[in-house]
Formats: structure tokens, C-alpha cells, sequence
């Protein structure tokens, strides 16, 4: 047996005890405090958060206390600021509708609310009338006034529901100041952005919705629409103006007073067989005091004897109808209406003078009442609007040009480019307007018949559109036109759009004539089918 020796075994024993010992120590001494993890939220999710708190806000606050009370003239009217993705100004006419303005782009609209008519302010311009020539001055002062009271109380409206909401939601004074001042800013900035695209001739251009037969004597004529209106209170102004003289007469509206200098032409297209049409036609016709009306195509469907009847109440529109033949009218649709009274039928270039303007015209080359389509469409439109551009060209040589040209395809209507200032088609059941290269102007209207009975093909109804195209009788050129668009099958809708020439745009100089050029065979043209 091996002895071990004392020294030995004493230092084994010691390495035995020390994990006891160790354990013995880290049980009873005292633990190291924690950490615990608070969970911060990160900085772009506050900086929303605030915003959200902010806008949100700032709208309840618009909502209960941003508007104004104002008496314009004879009328009670409220002024509001609201929030908008777009901007402009809504000026709302119960229950005439309303008009809409392109006045400025910022993320606030003013919406105009004419409430009622004053009875006594009323009855004093009827026992007075001679106070209607300072009317205007004085719908111009109340305007102002009301601006300014409206934009203080926006601005105190703004402030308030920021801040209370603020308060009610971080629970903490500091940080719903923080809500306010920065809802002043965001206000601040919207009005600076207000200002910087502040758009005073708007009116030139405002779109009306509402009841068709008020929109004359709303909107107003296309000469004196030009040099009547230069800022936005004076603008506002006049049509305060005359929606009191609306209001006061209510069963014997004012009449639309023609301008002597102005042509008005009625433009339709792609009627196939509606019989709704010729009511709305009529319509325009009466309250527009049309001079001309011009038909660019497609009035039947399938171009049979049978469907000729229905083109019999042509005769009793009120205005001479010009026509040209489209891909669903055929040559049994056009003998019929050159038999017509107050018809005019356009064709192979042969020009016509009606209502003070020259027309010429050639009919669709192309006949497909099945709307089918041909792999030579396009070939044929454009040597049909060659044909057409040559005898343009015919008569300006003779001394005897034309004014407006009409074809059915915007295909062949492209070849008459530089030949003639004004050119007409449809076919497209779409509008469109553009300058071409040598300075035609090509108008494509949509349908007037709202694609027909093909219309309840489609998920939605097609509109029923038109235009009221207003030409000076002087200069024989287009100065401005009204897009007319309705509602289609079981719609009761009306919006009427103003546009004006660029060269009657405030401040912009007379465009160039067309310059006479021979199109191309080459020349690019729409894709055209068979609608």
C-alpha cells in the first residue's frame, strides 16, 4: 500500500471543498440588479403619428367652425374651407347646380354655398332696378369681406381642433401645443401654395353641372367671357350677379342674349338610332340659339330603308343640318336625306355655304353595318382625306376657302392638316381636341347617342355628348366651345365644360393660319375599327 503523503492529501481536499464554497458564496450574496427593456417607438412612426393627430384635427375643426355666413348682394351665401386632393372652388346654386372652377392647386377647396335669396334686398333691386349697375362693386366688397373673415376663423378653426385633439390624445400640454403650431404651419403652407397657383381667369373655363337649360345664362357668351372677367372677386361677382336675376324671375328665366359677332355651331356625331337624340338636339338648339348644326357620321345603324323614318324629325330641329356619311350610314341613308328640307349633305370635297360659313365634306369610304373591320381601313380613309384635302386646296385657290371641313374618321380628318383651319369627325364615341403639325385644329366629337342601343353592352352607359362650338363670324375661326356631356341610358346627369382657343387665352397672342401643305400618304393616323 502506497502511503500518500499529508501535504498531499491536505491540498486534494481543499480543491474538493471549493466548488461547495463557491456555491455557498454566489447563494447568499446579494443579486446584481436588472434591466428591463422599454419598448420606444421609432421616430418616423411618431413623426406620423403626430401628423395623423394633426390633419385629423385640423379637418373636425374646419368642420364645425370653418365656414362663414356672408351676404353677397341680395344673397345669403356660406364660405367654407375643406380639405382637398385637388384645390379649386366650388360655387353651388341650389337647385340650378354647380360650377366648378380650376382656381388654384393646393389640398384646400373654398366651396361657395348660395343658401337664398333676400327677400327685401331682392324686393329693392325689383323696385329699383337702376341699383343693378352698381351691383357688381358691391358683390365684390361683400366677396372680400367674406374672404378675409373666412380665412381668420380658418385659421383659429385649424388651430383649436389641433391642439384639442392633441390634448385628448398625448395627454400632455406640451405636445398638443406642438399639434397647433404645426397645424398653422401646414395651413400656412397650403395658403402660400394657394396663392403661388392662384388661377384668377378660372372662369374662363368652369364646368356646370346641374339643370342644362341655366347653363347659358350662367357661364355667358364667348366674347364678352374674354374681356369681361381679369380677377377672381369680379368673376365671383358677375356670377352672383346673375344667379340673383335667376332667382328673382324664376318663372321667366332671362333669355340668352346672342352675340351678333359669334356663329354658333352644334356639333354631333354617332347618334345610331337613339330617338333620344333629336329631343336633346332640339334642346340645344333652342337654348343655345343654334345657327348650324353638323353631323359627322354614323346616324343609323345599319343603313337600311327601313330604319329611314327615323331620320324624318331632321326636318323640324330649328337649324339647318349638315351631314356627312359615316361607316354605319349608306347610300340608301344618304339619298333619303338629300331629300330633306334643311338638309345638307357633304361629299367628295363640294363645298357649301350655310349660316354664314363654308363647309365641304366626303363620306366615309368604308360601309360596315356589322362593324366589321377591313385590313385596308386605313389605306382607304387616307385617300378619302386626300381627295378632301385637295379640294380644300381647290378652294383656296379659287378665293373661296373653307371654314370647316367634316369627315367621319379622324383618320382621313388628319389628311386636310394645314389645308383648312377647322376640321370635324367623330367615330371614336370619345371627345378629343388637338392642334395637328400644320395648325388644323381636328375636334373629335363622342357620341350623341350614347353608342345607341349598344350602350347597355357595356357595364356602365355611355355619355351623350355634344358641343356648342362658338365661331366668330368675322374672322370665320373658333374662339371657344362648351363641352355638353349627359348622363346615359337611366341617368339624369349634365355637365357643361367652357374652353376657350389659345389664342383667347388672357395674355396670349393670335395663333397662325394653317399653313397650306400636301399630307403625306405616310403620315401617322389613329388605329381605326368599327364602333
Amino acid at each position: 500500500m502506497v502511503r500518500v503523503p499529508l501535504a498531499a492529501r491536505n491540498t486534494v481536499n481543499q480543491l474538493r471543498k471549493t466548488p461547495r464554497a463557491l456555491v455557498r458564496h454566489y447563494r447568499t450574496r446579494r443579486p446584481h440588479p436588472t434591466v428591463e427593456l422599454v419598448h420606444h417607438p421609432h421616430p418616423w412612426s411618431r413623426a406620423l403619428g403626430l401628423v395623423t393627430v394633426v390633419v385629423l384635427g385640423a379637418w373636425l375643426g374646419l368642420l364645425i367652425v370653418g365656414n362663414v355666413r356672408v351676404p353677397v348682394g341680395p344673397m345669403n351665401t356660406t364660405m367654407t374651407l375643406r380639405p382637398s386632393l385637388t384645390g379649386g372652388t366650388k360655387i353651388n346654386v341650389s337647385p340650378l347646380g354647380a360650377l366648378q372652377l380650376d382656381s388654384h392647386h393646393a389640398p384646400v377647396r373654398l366651396d361657395v354655398n348660395v343658401d337664398q335669396l333676400d327677400p327685401v334686398r331682392s324686393q329693392a333691386l325689383v323696385d329699383h332696378p337702376e341699383r343693378l349697375s352698381g351691383l357688381q362693386d358691391e358683390v365684390t366688397r361683400d366677396v372680400g369681406h367674406g374672404t378675409l373673415d373666412l380665412a381668420v376663423r380658418s385659421c383659429v378653426a385649424v388651430v383649436s381642433g389641433a391642439t384639442v385633439l392633441g390634448l385628448a390624445v398625448y395627454r400632455r400640454p406640451r405636445r398638443a401645443l406642438a399639434c397647433g403650431g404645426l397645424a398653422l404651419t401646414l395651413l400656412a403652407a397650403s395658403g402660400g401654395t394657394a396663392y403661388a397657383t392662384w388661377n384668377p381667369g378660372s372662369v374662363l373655363e368652369p364646368r356646370f353641372s346641374g339643370l342644362l337649360s341655366s347653363a347659358p345664362s350662367l357661364v355667358g357668351n364667348a366674347r364678352s367671357i374674354v374681356t369681361e372677367f381679369d380677377v377672381y372677386q369680379k368673376e365671383l361677382a358677375r356670377l352672383v350677379t346673375n344667379v340673383t336675376k335667376l332667382y328673382d324671375a324664376t318663372s321667366t328665366l332671362p333669355a340668352y342674349a346672342p352675340d351678333p359677332t359669334t356663329i354658333r355651331v352644334l356639333h354631333v356625331s354617332d347618334i345610331h338610332l337613339n330617338p333620344a337624340s333629336w329631343k336633346i338636339i332640339a334642346s340645344l338648339v333652342e337654348q343655345y340659339k343654334v345657327d348650324v348644326i353638323v353631323d359627322s357620321g354614323d346616324t343609323m345603324d345599319h343603313g337600311t330603308a327601313a330604319e329611314n323614318g327615323f331620320l324624318d324629325p331632321i326636318e323640324d330641329l330649328g337649324a339647318p343640318y349638315v351631314w356627312v356619311r359615316g361607316n354605319h350610314d349608306s347610300q340608301v341613308t344618304q339619298r333619303y336625306l338629300e331629300g330633306l328640307k334643311n338638309v345638307h349633305v357633304l361629299d367628295d370635297g363640294r363645298a357649301r355655304t350655310i349660316a354664314g360659313l363654308r363647309f365641304a365634306g366626303i363620306g366615309d369610304p368604308q360601309f360596315t353595318p356589322d362593324r366589321s373591320s377591313r385590313p385596308d381601313t386605313s389605306q382607304s380613309q387616307e385617300l378619302a382625306g386626300a381627295r378632301l384635302a385637295a379640294a380644300l386646296r381647290d378652294q383656296s385657290t379659287a378665293g373661296t376657302p373653307v371654314d370647316i371641313a367634316v369627315a367621319h374618321e379622324p383618320a382621313a380628318a388628319r389628311m386636310v392638316d394645314g389645308t383648312v383651319p377647322l376640321v370635324l369627325s367623330g367615330h371614336l364615341h370619345h371627345e378629343e381636341m388637338e392642334i395637328m403639325k400644320n395648325g388644323t385644329r381636328l375636334r373629335v366629337e363622342g357620341s350623341t347617342g350614347g353608342s345607341g342601343l349598344r350602350a347597355i353592352e357595356g357595364k356602365y352607359p355611355d355619355p351623350i355628348e355634344a358641343s356648342i362650338l362658338y365661331v366668330d363670324r368675322d374672322s370665320r375661326r373658333l374662339q371657344a366651345w362648351d363641352a355638353i356631356e349627359l348622363g346615359g341610358l337611366g341617368l339624369t346627369t349634365a355637365e357643361v365644360s367652357r374652353h376657350l382657343a389659345e389664342e383667347n387665352q388672357p395674355g396670349a397672342s393670335p395663333s397662325p393660319s394653317p399653313s397650306p401643305t400636301s399630307p403625306s400618304p405616310g403620315s401617322p393616323s389613329p388605329t381605326t375599327g368599327s364602333p
